[in-house]
């Protein structure tokens, strides 16, 4: 879409565009609720601002729709959008049998330690990588843990909303 677009899109169709970024209603609706953005640079730069202010809470209801690093199954529930961006996100993780089972045990060693869903923003990042950073965030503190999920989840959310807005 283009920016123009963007500015001038019904709200109902934009919610819906920046839901496929991120599942968190109120960044949707302040990002709108701004129009119109002079610049893509400047829409991005209000996005960014405003996932700083996500509560914990919305954060946690957001990772019950995101997928699980590695989990083909889970992207069954997602429409076809999230589908192709976590497809695109995911393209650097080996499918093979050993590289899956991997990521299945690491993320339920996560999700017992922590409560929620491992996340990373995973376009660009191998199988080694996600593992590497896997183990290294299971010997974080919740408190810790908390502030990364955050940063990676607002990471996610900018790169799917720059990849929808053409300039």
């Amino acid at each position: 879409m283009f920016l123009t677009e963007f500015n001038q899109a019904p709200p109902a169709q934009l919610k819906t565009l920046l839901k496929n970024c991120v599942h968190i209603p109120t960044w949707a609706e302040k990002i709108i609720s701004e129009r119109p953005y002079l610049s893509k640079a400047s829409l991005m730069e209000y996005a960014e601002q405003i996932s700083q202010m996500w509560t914990w809470q919305e954060i946690e209801q957001a990772l019950t729709t995101h997928p699980k690093i590695g989990e083909r199954q889970a992207k069954n529930q997602l429409n076809a959008k999230e589908q192709h961006f976590s497809n695109q996100e995911q393209a650097g993780i080996s499918s093979d049998e050993k590289t899956q089972q991997a990521l299945l045990q690491g993320n339920l060693d996560y999700e017992q330690k922590f409560g929620f869903i491992f996340l990373i923003k995973a376009a660009g990042l191998s199988s080694e990588e996600i593992f590497k950073n896997l183990h290294e965030r299971l010997q974080n503190d919740l408190a810790i843990e908390k502030i990364i999920v955050h940063e990676q989840l607002a990471a996610i959310a900018l790169l799917r909303l720059s990849q929808e807005i053409q300039a």
